[in-house]
């Protein structure tokens, strides 16, 4: 006989799953710090989801995310859904749990060869070639910045705008059209988010919050067919042509993976990116320690860069499905089983980070997981670094000061959040 799995208590499991909770900060540390040391891998049993797996250490989110074959993105929801949801998008798909299918709900062999199709745009030695290109971006926004007279909103008058004009640029959609895109994103990602969904309030009705993201993706599934039909006609040096014209195993790639990979590019890649630099001025907002130390040594840039990443974590979690009994942590988790992958708790393990609560960017080694881990680490990683890297190089040479100018605040996401206002006040040169 075997024994049952430890069980999260409810308390705790609801807070997980609530994405109020990611919207309070340090309440969010403060919820996986109980966790990791009470019940660093238990079992939910709370009405309205299926059960699942809370992993909240830094090793076990490794060992599952170097093992995609043991542990697949594809065969269940690779978001936390309820029951009910998740029942509602199978019968609207015929029996996938997925509405869209990018690179996050592949599992091999298709997710290997659609990531190849654009991974060269993405690998350090190209990214590098667009550095000059960013940063005469970067100190575009960073001139509207100083235009404001020393005061604004960080994240929706700088931090939005900068990484999506350039992801935009890559892809190929025209500046005229970036308001739209960002509204999409903060959409479907802010769907949570009464302040960001696109009804503008709480959504409580299941029925309701689908039809919501559907329409959100159909938005973006009818622009991105447009885009397909214009670069099949017309290829241009973009990643978009790219995609358009991409082939699988010798055969075109369908519509429905297209337009769900421009979807994936188009969101994924400026959303986390903002979040994580809004993350590093208000870290440094709020440790002005911090901030003299850049202006002291600004080759410590880089070790902020990564810190703001970790400490803001913009992906709160991903799904797996294990495909085999297989033994973590003591537990015996079972085939078939869903696991909750918890980065920012892995994020601040004390096993693994010296501090983890502190804000440093003088932090080595930092061994972060907020870009995943194996067959699944995050294609724009070298890309969202660069962007970063560049913003920080050319703001710090003119920011002399800067402080909180009002409440900052996180956006209501259990999936993927970050800084939704950001008010400071500051002096340039």
């Amino acid at each position: 006989m075997t024994s049952a799995p430890p069980t999260l208590p409810d308390e705790l499991a609801w807070g997980v799953v609530s994405p109020k909770t990611y919207a309070d900060y340090p309440g969010t540390d403060r919820l996986f710090a109980r966790i990791r040391a009470e019940h660093p891998l238990a079992m939910t049993a709370i009405p309205d989801f299926d059960p699942f797996w809370v992993v909240t250490k830094h090793a076990d989110i490794l060992e599952i995310s170097r093992q995609n074959d043991k542990f697949l993105s594809g065969h269940l929801a690779t978001t936390l859904t309820t029951k009910e949801a998740d029942a509602r998008v199978r019968s609207r798909t015929g029996g996938s749990p997925h509405l869209i299918r990018t690179l996050v709900q592949m599992d091999a062999p298709d997710h290997l060869k659609y990531r190849a199709m654009t991974q060269a745009w993405f690998m350090p030695q190209n990214v590098r070639k667009l550095e000059e290109r960013v940063r005469v971006l970067a100190n575009k926004y960073i001139d509207q910045m100083a235009d404001r007279g020393g005061e604004c909103d960080f994240i929706n008058d700088v931090a939005l705008h900068f990484p999506l004009r350039v992801i935009m640029e890559i892809l190929g959609v025209p500046e005229q059209d970036e308001p739209r895109m960002l509204k999409l994103t903060q959409e479907l990602f802010g769907a949570q988010d009464p302040e960001l969904n696109r009804s503008g309030e709480e959504q409580a009705d299941v029925e309701a919050a689908l039809a919501q993201i559907q329409a959100v993706l159909m938005d973006f599934f009818m622009y991105f067919n447009q885009i397909t039909l214009d670069r099949r006609a017309s290829p241009t040096d973009d990643v978009a042509t790219v995609i358009a014209n991409g082939t699988i195993d010798g055969q075109e790639i369908g519509s429905f993976e297209a337009v769900s990979y421009y979807t994936i590019v188009a969101t994924a890649g400026h959303d986390t990116t903002s979040s994580s630099t809004a993350g590093g001025m208000w870290g440094l907002c709020a440790n002005p320690g911090e901030f003299a130390k850049l202006k002291a040594d600004p080759a410590l840039i880089p070790g902020l860069v990564d810190e703001s990443i970790r400490w803001t974590t913009p992906v709160k979690h991903f799904m797996r499905s294990a495909t085999e009994d297989y033994q973590l942590r003591g537990q015996t988790v079972r085939a078939g089983d869903w696991m909750m992958l918890c980065y920012p708790s892995g994020n601040r393990d004390e096993e693994v980070f010296d501090d983890p609560y502190a804000f440093r960017v003088d932090r080595s080694p930092n061994k972060h997981l907020a870009f995943g881990y194996g067959a699944h680490l995050c294609l724009g990683q070298h890309l969202a670094k660069l962007e970063m890297r560049v913003l920080w190089e050319e703001l710090l040479k003119r920011l002399k000061s800067v402080e909180f100018a009002g409440e900052p605040s996180f956006s209501e996401a259990n999936f993927v959040g970050g800084p939704k206002r950001l008010p400071i006040r500051y002096v340039m040169e």
